[in-house]
């Protein structure tokens, strides 16, 4: 064990009394109910004007104040979806929404869960098929914006469509994993054509990288990639060239 470690290992016994136990947990619980105080803080709720749209899932209030919806990613632009996505926002132009911030994202936008009267918008965005599942940290809307993806996906609904050439393309292989964890061009995907015909594909993560690719009838496809896929938890999709859903993988 290294002696510089605070913290002893989980299987060294260490004798205590009731009173140093109860004394343990009052500080434990009182730690979390802290962290849960702090957390609430985190969150503002605001009234706030709708002046412009920029996309599916970015708006601008009052004060050239940027909005980008937490919990969801839409399409990017040229992508199925993409004017359908932010036409949907745009309905909200000139009118008054309620904005919960939670946090400002690297690019000084506020990141938020917008509500009009009656709805959720980021929910009601990903239950119409305009854009899918986009997380880093689960909050408190994490489970109802994730039924409203599975529902559109159940229902074929938007981005979710699938495409008639899904039983030509498959996932042979995606390995998400830097062996060095020096972003060296090791991730690797692997595909199958198994029909007679050349199919041009777009390969997209949960992000917003974005590569399109022609694989040869009959023929095996590898792409190695660097620092794209997250191991710790990311998304395939594959669309045709019209942007219909070929597959996607978790």
């Amino acid at each position: 064990m290294d002696k510089n470690y605070p913290f002893k290992p989980y299987y060294l016994k260490i004798k205590m009394n009731k009173k140093t136990i109860v004394l343990f947990f009052l500080v434990l619980t009182s730690g979390i109910y802290y962290y849960a105080l702090t957390a609430e803080e985190d969150r503002e709720l605001i009234t706030a004007n709708v002046i412009k749209v920029i996309d599916g899932d970015t708006l601008t209030i009052e004060n050239d104040q940027k909005i980008r919806l937490l919990g969801i990613n839409t399409p990017e632009s040229k992508m199925l979806k993409y004017e359908e996505a932010k036409e949907y926002l745009k309905k909200l132009e000139n009118k008054t929404i309620m904005v919960e911030k939670r946090g400002i994202d690297k690019y000084g936008r506020i990141l938020a869960h917008t509500f009009t009267k009656n709805n959720h918008i980021n929910e009601q965005i990903l239950k119409n098929g305009l854009g899918h599942l986009y997380y880093y940290e689960k909050d408190a809307y994490y489970n109802n914006l994730k039924k409203a993806e599975e529902y559109a996906r159940e229902k074929n609904i938007g981005i979710w469509k699938p495409s008639s050439q899904k039983n030509c393309i498959s996932l042979i292989e995606l390995d998400p994993i830097e062996k060095t964890k020096r972003c060296s061009n090791e991730e690797k995907l692997t595909l199958l054509n198994s029909c007679n015909k050349d199919i041009n594909i777009t390969i997209k993560d949960d992000a917003t990288h974005i590569y399109r690719e022609t694989i040869k009838a009959n023929q095996i496809f590898e792409k190695n990639f660097s620092c794209i896929w997250n191991d710790a938890g990311d998304t395939l999709y594959v669309h045709d060239s019209e942007g219909l859903l070929i597959f996607y993988r978790y």
